[in-house]
């Protein structure tokens, strides 16, 4: 699989920070035990991939603009185009020693996403899509699941926590969708469950309140492996909204009326 000169720079900064991660991952184990806590080790661990990836990647294009959870935004020379990354997708796994989590780079064109990296470095699982050359899981073609009844498929999402006010309508959902599903997951890494949508690994997924980080990636992995991504406002923007609703296209009606209420 020979990608475009952009997503070889992707691929290539995404392997350097998840080297970096791996690292860091390992030493967390150790300092579950010490009194001073893992967490100012993780923010470090977060910023240092955050920094490998900014040299990386503005090092290749400096003229794009750039979106990344620790350093902010910054437009660039070239309005057209922006990096939108998360270094480390699914920190509080991290944290707590659990080797669910991610790197995650997006490429922007004209507000839409052409080319999406998540990057598994505990597992070196490397998920990637590019605008018409489908998705790709290592060497391997990714094709979303092909279940077609709700009731064999497993989903994935994201419960709020420490007291967020969309607990309420989270709970709604599962009431509505656990009935008539084999299952749901909640593995606490948005662009790992949007790569999982897209290697049929679960049948779909849905989160509220993202930021567009988490889920840039994973919307253009998802899309170019056969499944379809939306807003839980049809009408919205994924990106400006926060809110994503995706998987194949034999359940995505049924899936989205029941999440959709």
């Amino acid at each position: 699989m020979i990608g475009s000169a952009n997503l070889n720079v992707m691929i290539k900064a995404a392997r350097k920070a998840g080297r970096s991660l791996v690292k860091d991952f390992r030493e967390v184990e150790n300092l579950q035990v010490s009194t001073k806590g893992a967490g100012d080790f993780v923010s470090r661990a977060d910023i240092a991939a955050e920094k490998i990836l900014k040299d990386e990647l503005m090092g290749a294009r400096p003229t794009y603009g750039w979106l990344a959870e620790e350093g902010g935004e910054e437009p660039g020379e070239d309005p057209t185009r922006r990096w939108i990354v998360d270094p480390l997708d699914g920190t509080t796994n991290f944290l707590h020693g659990l080797p669910h989590w991610a790197v995650s780079i997006a490429l922007e064109h004209k507000g839409k996403i052409v080319a999406g990296v998540v990057y598994d470095a505990a597992k070196d699982e490397m998920f990637f899509a590019e605008k018409g050359a489908g998705a790709w899981m290592n060497e391997t073609r990714m094709r979303v699941s092909a279940r077609h009844r709700m009731i064999e498929s497993i989903f994935a999402t994201g419960l709020p926590f420490a007291g967020r006010a969309d607990l309420p309508e989270t709970l709604k959902d599962l009431a509505r969708l656990m009935p008539a599903c084999a299952g749901v997951r909640r593995w606490g890494a948005a662009a790992l469950d949007m790569a999982y949508v897209a290697a049929g690994r679960y049948e779909g997924y849905w989160e509220r309140r993202l930021n567009a980080w988490d889920v840039a990636a994973g919307i253009i992995i998802v899309k170019e492996a056969g499944g379809l991504c939306e807003g839980l406002d049809p009408e919205a923007s994924i990106i400006e909204s926060g809110n994503v609703i995706c998987s194949n296209e034999p359940i995505f009606e049924n899936f989205a009326k029941v999440i959709r209420g």
